[in-house]
């Protein structure tokens, strides 16, 4: 086909095709540039809602565990932590307490009474607490208690014995004893000179 057109005007027309293309292009990438303008604004959207729904579920939870009181059940599981630990102590400690303190009352001397007993950290030993009328019957305990005889402890020592003139249900002094087993004796469950 022969163009018979001036140049110019052929010239006119071929920009016109390219200014129609052009816009064309020109109104896509706008549309395109609002749908990623409107995707993204509701993205903000929806995340300012979960953030606003997530801290009122985070609100509602934490008045719940108040209202349930989660202190108070914290507290009353460790206390029963405690007990078991203590429990555990107790039975790592191989001792039969029922044959021990049976032997134990049998060799305290009249006037004295055993008050407390502690399984302190040294293996096989106790710390006790007595009782007694007076002075000398503290260190009576001591001495009947290291008798070899008596098959019970190794080794006694006297922490401290305090006399008041303040009767304290008729027993005035109070000592406080370290006492360390007998390696060959009857109140082990398992008797250490053995091991």
């Amino acid at each position: 086909m022969i163009n018979l057109l001036p140049p110019e005007l052929s010239q006119g027309y071929k920009y016109a095709r390219l200014n129609v293309a052009l816009r064309k292009w020109a109104l896509a990438l706008f549309i395109v540039l609002l749908g990623v303008g409107v995707l993204g604004t509701y993205g903000v959207i929806i995340i300012h809602r979960s953030d606003v729904s997530y801290t009122q579920q985070n609100a509602n939870i934490q008045a719940d565990l108040n209202k349930q009181n989660f202190t108070g059940v914290k507290d009353q599981v460790q206390t029963i932590s405690n007990s078991l630990k203590l429990s555990a102590k107790v039975l790592s400690s191989e001792v039969l307490f029922s044959k021990l303190l049976t032997q134990i009352g049998s060799v305290m001397p009249n006037g004295a009474v055993l008050t407390g007993l502690t399984i302190n950290q040294v293996k096989g030993g106790l710390d006790l607490a007595v009782g007694s009328t007076n002075y000398t019957t503290a260190t009576q305990v001591q001495v009947n208690l290291t008798d070899p005889a008596n098959k019970i402890f190794s080794k006694v020592d006297i922490v401290s014995i305090q006399c008041n003139n303040t009767n304290t249900g008729g027993y005035p002094c109070q000592a406080q004893l370290r006492a360390l087993f007998n390696t060959n004796n009857q109140f082990l469950f398992i008797n250490q000179g053995n091991k």
